[in-house]
């Protein structure tokens, strides 16, 4: 959840959802780079502080894939800690810290999350 607005943070997760300066940024380091890139514009970590909302709203894939259906593909994975607290987790550095995560997650029969 959002600390300030306590909220829950809202990730790009379908085309429509990621926004159309994001887009354009990612088009144009596309061109840019073109061959030379060794990394999508999405899997880099910034070294400038950045919110965990901020985080939230970063995406590394938006594009079709092999089979035509489109892909979006957050940069970061916001979680909720077992004490309350959210992290963000990159899509690649983290990858494992993510599948512990998925691992631990249980849900009850309401829906609640339990963590094991």
């Amino acid at each position: 959840m959002d600390k300030q607005t306590n909220d829950p943070i809202k990730q790009p997760t379908q085309p429509e959802d990621v926004s159309p300066e994001q887009k354009k940024e990612i088009k144009q380091e596309m061109r840019e780079g073109g061959k030379h890139l060794t990394a999508n514009p999405g899997d880099r970590i910034s070294d400038e502080p950045e919110s965990i909302e901020e985080k939230a709203q970063q995406v590394a894939v938006d594009t079709a894939d092999i089979t035509g259906d489109h892909i979006t593909v957050p940069t970061y994975f916001v979680v909720d800690e077992p004490d309350g607290e959210q992290k963000a987790l990159h899509h690649v550095k983290d990858a494992d810290e993510i599948s512990d995560v998925i691992r631990q997650a249980r849900v009850d029969e309401d829906g609640n999350r339990i963590w094991s």
